[in-house]
């Protein structure tokens, strides 16, 4: 990584950033939301394209001087629109948020009733969460899950029947299970509503064929850019052609000024890279890697919500431990592996404490990990809850994660 230049004009911003590069090379990296770009991506980032505003749509611009911008961000929604299936991709979006914004703004009004999924169940704050925009405007109305962590998509049918929503959202930013994407359309053409599919979490999973697409199930469908789809960070709203107009005018001037053209090249980048075959192999292999990890838990005496993964992330329910999640994160980090805490279904203590922590595949199968290497992070996770009062312990733990990260380096 080159700071050349920053670190003649900026040394402290320069030695912050090599930190944290060190940080990343030498930590565990299990946060579901988090991944690691490459080198390719990052370099659009970082490019002269910062230095452009185009405000508008490409070839209908407010700005001169966007002829190679159009270009570039054509491209990126060309990418997207192929690769999901898509007839009309928007790539403006700052963040996923932001992309369930869009949405929100093209077809509903304040007050408008939408059903989505309960946070604590593994829900987005941009889904419905009163302390978040979605919550506040509108009548959120929310489903769960049941005892074993899935979908009950007859609850759904009947809440949606009973309070006749106008916008049905589905996807989750913690939820292990496979979205079944006809019962969720059924379920919106029964009570005439429109169907979100937030894929944020698992786009590039059906970006490798390894989850169902919503292609021709959702009336729209969002996507953050930078979970498993390995991409900058950055949203996405993709829609049906009858409603390209609406999404493109609720990003412009709806909800955003100028996109941010380096970011976008970076999307375009990354959903080029999505659409070789080797980026298959890798979401195939996230998949193994997760359940890898799920299996290593359980083999360790660890519970995990619904029992196992069938996606790239999966929660661990510390509640029979009598530990809390936001404790356990932090003897986590300790050793060298980074998560997150997490809400578990009817969880006893507060989302600022949480019964569980989130784990994810996607940033370590990037870095070459394998279900063998999954096994013994597995490990190191339940030794280190269980000890999580014995600093030897944690102190061994933490070399063993270190030799795991020497065995698979990232960036080198």
């Amino acid at each position: 990584m080159n700071l050349e230049n920053i670190k003649k004009v900026d040394p402290a911003i320069a030695e912050y950033i090599e930190k944290e590069l060190e940080r990343q090379q030498t930590t565990i990296e299990l946060i579901a939301s988090e991944n690691f770009t490459s080198k390719a991506v990052m370099e659009a980032c970082g490019t002269v394209l910062t230095n452009k505003y185009a405000e508008g749509k490409p070839n209908k611009r407010y700005y001169n001087g966007c002829e190679q911008i159009d270009k570039i961000e054509a491209l990126a929604q060309e990418r997207a629109q192929k690769l999901f299936g898509m007839a009309h991709a928007n790539v403006q979006p700052h963040s996923g948020a932001q992309a369930n914004m869009a949405v929100f703004m093209a077809v509903l009004k304040p007050g408008d009733t939408v059903l989505s999924m309960d946070l604590s169940n593994g829900g987005h704050l941009s889904h419905g969460s009163p302390v978040n925009f979605s919550g506040m405007y509108f009548n959120v109305v929310s489903y769960g899950v049941d005892d074993n962590g899935s979908i009950d998509y007859e609850n759904v049918r009947q809440l949606a029947v009973q309070n006749k929503p106008k916008l049905i959202i589905c996807g989750a930013s913690n939820y292990s299970k496979v979205i079944d994407f006809k019962k969720f359309r059924e379920i919106a053409d029964e009570v005439g509503a429109y169907l979100l599919a937030d894929i944020a979490h698992i786009a590039g999973l059906i970006a490798g064929g390894v989850h169902p697409s919503p292609a021709g199930y959702a009336h729209f469908v969002t996507t953050t850019t930078h979970k498993t789809l390995r991409g900058p960070r950055g949203g996405i709203t993709m829609c049906d052609e009858e409603y390209a107009q609406m999404i493109d005018k609720a990003v412009f001037p709806g909800m955003q000024g100028g996109p941010l053209e380096h970011i976008i090249a970076g999307k375009a980048i990354a959903l080029l890279e999505a659409s070789q075959p080797s980026f298959k192999e890798y979401a195939q292999n996230i998949v193994k890697n997760a359940k890898a990890l799920a299996q290593g838990l359980l083999d360790n005496g660890m519970d995990i919500v619904g029992g196992m993964t069938e996606n790239h992330l999966m929660t661990l329910d510390l509640r029979k431990t009598g530990k809390t999640g936001k404790d356990m994160a932090n003897v986590l980090e300790e050793v060298g592996i980074t998560a997150n805490k997490n809400t578990v279904p009817n969880d006893p203590q507060s989302p600022f404490v949480t019964s569980g922590i989130r784990l994810g595949a996607a940033a370590v199968t990037t870095r070459g990990f394998d279900e063998a290497a999954m096994r013994e992070v597995a490990r190191i996770i339940a030794t280190a809850i269980k000890n999580s009062d014995n600093e030897s312990v944690l102190k061994q733990l933490k070399e063993d994660s270190l030799a795991l990260c020497k065995k698979f380096p990232l960036y080198e």
